[in-house]
C-alpha cells in the first residue's frame, strides 16, 4: 500500500554547523525523482541553496529544528517556499537512517506524504524579545552566583551579616560592605552604618559583625561587588530595551499585572515565549501542553500510569513556578488553592499546579480582554460548606429521615 502524495516537489534540509545536505524529491507522472546536494552553511552557500530550489521549482521545504543553526537557513528561505520546521525527537520517533545524506532523504520523503508535524516559529520581534529576555534571566543568575560567593567570603572572615539582614546587597548591607572594602574594621563603627529600620538589635548586629577580616578577603568583596555592579547595569539596560519592544502592549501588561504573583517580569517572559497573540493556541489548555505545564497522559491496557509532565519551555515553566511561590502565602484565592494542594500533593506540585492556573488566566485575559477577578478565600469556604450541607443530607436521609429545604437559604 502506498502513501499518498501530498507535495509533488519538496525538500528535506539536514542541518549541520558547516555545512547543510538537502534532498529534492519531483514526483509527476506516476515516477519519482530525487537529487542530492550538499551546501556550505554560509551566507553565499544558503543563497546558492535558494536559487538551485527555485529553479527546480520547490514548493515546501522541511527542516529540523537542530539548536540555533537552522535559524539563518530559515531567513533565506523564508517567504520563497512553504517552510516546515519540525522538531527533532518528532523526527526521531518515525523509523529512519542515520547518515547525514539519507537523513536528508528521510526528511523529504515524511514531507513528501504530510507525516511531518510542524512547529510554531515566532515571528523576528518575537525572536529578538526572546534574545534580551534569555539574556536576562542568564544575567539574573549569575548576579545570584556571584552574591552567594559574598556569602562564602564573609562567612570565611567570620562576619554573619545575612543573620541581621535579609538582604546583604540592601542599603544596610552594601554600605557595610563598601566600608568593610575600605578597610573598617571595627564592629561598633560598621554598625552604625545599618538603616534604623533593621529589626536586630545593635547588640546583635555588633555581634554578628565581630570576626577576623583580612585583606585577602577585601580583594575578594571588592572584585565581587565590582563584578555585581556591571551586571546590575547590564540588567537594567536589558529591561529598559524589553520595555521599549514591550511599549505598545503598556495597556495589556497592566491589566495582567493585577494576576496575584504576576510581576513585570514574569510578563516579560511570558510575552517572549507564548507571544502576544494567543490566536495561535486553540484555547487555554492547548498553550498549558505546549508549556509542559499540565499532567500528562500515558495510559495502557486500560492503566493510566506516569502523569508526568511532558517537556515544555522551560522558560515559561520556571517564571510561572516562581509566581506560583510568591503567592503561598497570601490571602487570596490562588494562595488557598496552593495550601491545599500543598497539603495532598506536596509544595512542588502545588506550585506547578498554580503555575498552570496563572498561565490559564493570562491566556483567557490575554484573548477577551477581560480584567483579573478576584474569587477570594471566601469561594473555598463557600464550596466546603455546600459539600459538608450534602454530605449531612445524605447522611441523615440515610438513616430514615425526612428533610424539607428552607424556600430561602439560611444566613
Amino acid at each position: 500500500m502506498s502513501l499518498e502524495v501530498m507535495y509533488e516537489r519538496c525538500a528535506g534540509i539536514d542541518v549541520h554547523q558547516r555545512f547543510v545536505v538537502v534532498c529534492l524529491i519531483v514526483a509527476e507522472g506516476g515516477k519519482r525523482h530525487q537529487e542530492i546536494h550538499t551546501f556550505r552553511h554560509e551566507t553565499a552557500g544558503l543563497l546558492a541553496l535558494r536559487t538551485w530550489l527555485l529553479q527546480e521549482g520547490c514548493t515546501h521545504v522541511g527542516m529540523e529544528s537542530t539548536g540555533v543553526y537552522w535559524m539563518p537557513v530559515y531567513r533565506r528561505l523564508e517567504g520563497f517556499f512553504k517552510l516546515i520546521v519540525a522538531n527533532a525527537q518528532h523526527i526521531k520517533a518515525v523509523p529512519g537512517r542515520k547518515t547525514d545524506v539519507q537523513d536528508a532523504e528521510w526528511i523529504a520523503s515524511l514531507l513528501q506524504h504530510g507525516l511531518v508535524n510542524p512547529s510554531f516559529v515566532p515571528s523576528q520581534e518575537q525572536q529578538d524579545l526572546r534574545d534580551l529576555t534569555r539574556l536576562r534571566v542568564s544575567l539574573v543568575r549569575e548576579r545570584a552566583r556571584l552574591v552567594n560567593r559574598v556569602h562564602k567570603a564573609l562567612e570565611e572572615a567570620g562576619i554573619k551579616l545575612a543573620t541581621v539582614l535579609s538582604d546583604i546587597m540592601g542599603l544596610s548591607g552594601r554600605a557595610i560592605l563598601q566600608a568593610l572594602c575600605e578597610g573598617e574594621s571595627d564592629p561598633e563603627r560598621l554598625a552604625k552604618r545599618v538603616h534604623p529600620g533593621v529589626q536586630a538589635s545593635q547588640e546583635q548586629i555588633v555581634t554578628a559583625l565581630t570576626g577576623e577580616m583580612r585583606e585577602h578577603h577585601r580583594f575578594l568583596l571588592r572584585e565581587l561587588l565590582s563584578l555585581i555592579a556591571v551586571q546590575d547595569r547590564a540588567i537594567e539596560h536589558l529591561e529598559e530595551e524589553i520595555e521599549h519592544h514591550l511599549h505598545p502592549f503598556e495597556e495589556q501588561i497592566m491589566r495582567c499585572e493585577q494576576i496575584n504573583g504576576v510581576s513585570r517580569h514574569v510578563l516579560y517572559v511570558l510575552m517572549a515565549e507564548v507571544g502576544t497573540d494567543l490566536q495561535r493556541f486553540p484555547d487555554a489548555e492547548h498553550l498549558s501542553s505546549w508549556a509542559g505545564v499540565c499532567p500528562g497522559q500515558k495510559e495502557s491496557a486500560g492503566k493510566r500510569l506516569s502523569g508526568k509532565c511532558k517537556k515544555g519551555n522551560r522558560y515559561v515553566r520556571e517564571v510561572l513556578v516562581q509566581a506560583a511561590h510568591g503567592v503561598r502565602r497570601s490571602r487570596t484565592y490562588l494562595g488557598e488553592r496552593y495550601r491545599r494542594l500543598k497539603k495532598r500533593r506536596g509544595s512542588k506540585r502545588a506550585a506547578l499546579a498554580i503555575g498552570h492556573d496563572i498561565l490559564v488566566i493570562y491566556c483567557r485575559m490575554m484573548k477577551t480582554g477581560q480584567e483579573y477577578q478576584e474569587k477570594g478565600v471566601e469561594f473555598f469556604q463557600q464550596k466546603d460548606r455546600s459539600k459538608v450541607e450534602h454530605l449531612l443530607v445524605r447522611r441523615l436521609e440515610h438513616m430514615g429521615y425526612q428533610l424539607t429545604r428552607p424556600s430561602q437559604p439560611v444566613a
